[in-house]
């Protein structure tokens, strides 16, 4: 009995290292959108097991990284102005939500350490960008919009959010990512919700939010 519920634990932590290791390929462009594969070549791409290539492929279609090409097979995620006008449309609907909520009930502490989080890269940077700062400045970013989604306490909402996530990193990566001239306007935008959620002024914070997000689409639409 205990084997029999063992089994399938194993099996899942086999497919989440499948699905992990394709998504960070994916993000460091080892696989690139557009690209068409077959099982095998994802086996060899990501080191996985055929089996675990083939229990991985379904969650990927639902999730839209990968599309089923009738007569050429497998294509990775393609990246076209649908998609990004798709993705950041979903990024406002969930972090407007998210923000009221976190605006309204987020304890003071809490928006002081992302507060903090954010001061210190704006400081380190007054002596320069490094690899490293503008590293730390990426996480800080991923790190802020994914604590808001995740105050929500919906797994389902958090689940969506990062495979939304994925698609808003393919699009234009280089303007999507931090880069250096990025780094400090990305800060001071976030700085701004921040300081109203201080203040609890909801409607500041999601317009605040919106801004945000708008400017990160128009970066992806190249319309700056």
């Amino acid at each position: 009995m205990s084997m029999a519920r063992r089994a399938p634990r194993s099996e899942l932590k086999l497919r989440e290292r499948a699905y992990d290791v394709f998504t960070d390929q994916l993000l460091r462009s080892e696989i690139k959108p557009g690209q068409f594969v077959t099982q095998r070549e994802l086996v060899s791409l990501t080191g996985q097991s055929l089996g675990a290539i083939r229990e991985l492929i379904p969650r990927l279609e639902a999730e839209g990284l990968i599309v089923t090409v009738p007569q050429r097979g497998l294509q990775i995620l393609p990246l076209d102005i649908t998609l990004i006008r798709n993705a950041f449309q979903f990024r406002l609907i969930l972090e407007r939500e998210a923000i009221a909520s976190f605006s309204q009930a987020a304890s003071e502490a809490a928006i002081g350490r992302i507060e903090a989080a954010h001061q210190s890269i704006v400081a380190s940077a007054q002596d320069g960008l490094t690899e490293r700062l503008v590293a730390e400045a990426q996480q800080v970013d991923r790190e802020f919009h994914e604590t808001i989604i995740d105050e929500l306490n919906n797994d389902i909402i958090s689940k969506a959010y990062r495979v939304n996530w994925i698609k808003v990193r393919l699009i234009r990566q280089n303007e999507t990512s931090l880069d250096e001239d990025l780094v400090i306007p990305v800060m001071r935008e976030h700085l701004a919700i921040i300081a109203a959620m201080k203040r609890r002024d909801i409607p500041a914070a999601v317009e605040a939010a919106i801004s945000h997000i708008m400017n990160a689409r128009a970066r992806a639409l190249r319309l700056e």
